[in-house]
């Protein structure tokens, strides 16, 4: 039976970009089919119709986050991703999150990279409707050579740790990059760049040869798979744009040489900031050392006019929260990547929006078909009260979330069940150093 969608009585924002204007939207199943008069007009010869007054709301497309980690539950460390992860419960926790990350009016995310791989399995589930979630697109392991990775000693020489997988050669570059192929990944993901322990203090470094990227992309491509590049540091960024990939997360440190080879690539740039944001804003809150606040807060700085040469080049910025960890709790900074970019970038709210929506498509594999607000097009559509094209951190606030659509379907909203922490999942912290004269001055 063909189901009909009526949305009307609203200001639309379709991310393109342009200026919000009155009209109203008609969805037929899972597509918009027309919006403004025509829509007006066709609905007048319909019989059955869902009708939703969306008079004093925003009418736009879902939003899409480019960078979240479902089965990361919130971690406060590597530690608790890599050693306190079981499969089965991290998929179902990961379930319970993906219908948090929907409330916030998210309808699409990538999964860039996942503990067990397990995202490729609820991104299935969720497609054919046994769990309720956002769109997803979705890596697997992220791929790193034995010297790379984020998190150093505590990654296994061999095999996987946590959401890493570790490959020595070409050999096992091709079979592991085929293998995710064969499993389904929409992605490869590769951590170009890591610290490396006793170099720590040189930041991340480009830990693959150029060669092996150059190897990993002709294979994927060969398949017409896409590639995923973690890149902090300008040889990082020279290397993956070299080897051909398709999407740079973070881009930070960036050179003149770097940032002229994205732009003459136009490759796509997911810097990921939300994170950095989070403890520069907010850490001396939260009890983060100043120095690692300092260190984001230099980060966020340093990247301003290299992302705003991007952005007047054409290059496209899209929006990822890297939600998933403690600083970015599921359901709460989705919009905040927005925020970073008219703040420190320049971009207006509408701007922010496209980036936020159209341009994500492109992480979604979807360009043209999704984040628009246009017949033809998927019907993900966020209704919100307010406007965010004059105030981006409207769409921070889920309370102030009306309607949230996805595939043409009305969501329920209404809360979730509450929960408690599971046994064993988190480490706790043991808190800040003691000193005896700290908390016993007589001693002094």
């Amino acid at each position: 039976m063909v189901m009909h969608l009526y949305i009307h009585g609203g200001q639309v924002i379709d991310g393109t970009g342009e200026v919000p204007f009155a009209a109203s939207v008609l969805v037929r199943d899972d597509k918009i089919v027309a919006v403004g008069q025509e829509a007006d007009q066709q609905v007048m010869h319909l019989d059955q119709v869902k009708r939703i007054d969306a008079s004093g709301l925003t009418v736009m497309p879902g939003l899409i986050d480019s960078h979240c980690h479902l089965s990361f539950d919130d971690a406060s460390s590597n530690l608790e991703i890599f050693h306190q992860r079981r499969n089965a419960l991290s998929a179902l926790v990961a379930s319970y999150n993906a219908k948090k990350v929907l409330r916030a009016g998210v309808t699409s995310i990538l999964d860039p990279d996942s503990v067990f791989a397990n995202s490729l399995d609820l991104r299935d589930a969720i497609n054919a409707g046994y769990v309720e979630g956002p769109r997803m697109a979705c890596g697997a392991y992220a791929l790193i050579t034995g010297v790379g990775g984020t998190a150093g000693n505590l990654i296994a020489d061999e095999g996987v740790t946590g959401y890493y997988r570790v490959v020595h050669g070409e050999n096992e570059i091709i079979r592991e990059v085929r293998r995710q192929i064969k499993e389904g990944v929409d992605w490869i993901k590769v951590h170009v760049s890591g610290v490396v322990p006793h170099y720590a203090h040189l930041g991340e470094r480009c830990s693959w040869s150029q060669k092996e990227l150059d190897l990993v992309c002709e294979v994927a491509h060969d398949m017409g798979v896409p590639v995923m590049g973690h890149c902090r540091g300008a040889e990082a960024v020279k290397r993956a744009v070299k080897a051909d990939f398709d999407m740079l997360f973070h881009a930070t440190g960036m050179d003149e040489e770097a940032v002229k080879a994205v732009i003459d690539k136009r490759i796509p740039v997911c810097p990921s900031l939300t994170f950095q944001a989070n403890i520069a804003d907010f850490g001396a809150q939260i009890g983060t050392s100043q120095a690692l606040i300092d260190l984001f807060k230099n980060e966020i700085q340093e990247s301003v006019e290299p992302m705003k040469r991007l952005i007047a080049a054409g290059v496209p910025l899209i929006c990822g929260s890297e939600s998933g960890f403690t600083a970015v709790p599921y359901g709460d900074w989705h919009h905040r990547e927005m925020e970073v970019f008219v703040k420190y970038f320049g971009m207006t709210p509408l701007q922010a929006i496209r980036s936020a929506t159209a341009d994500n498509a492109f992480a979604m594999k979807m360009s043209g078909e999704l984040g628009l607000i246009k017949p033809g097009c998927y019907a993900d559509i966020l209704c919100i009260e307010g406007d965010p094209s004059q105030q981006i951190s409207l769409l921070g606030e889920t309370r102030l979330i009306h309607h949230v659509i996805k595939n043409g379907q009305q969501l329920d909203l209404s809360p979730l069940p509450a929960h408690t922490r599971l046994s064993g999942w988190h480490i706790p912290t043991m808190g800040q150093r003691i000193s005896k004269s700290a908390v016993m001055p007589a001693f002094n």
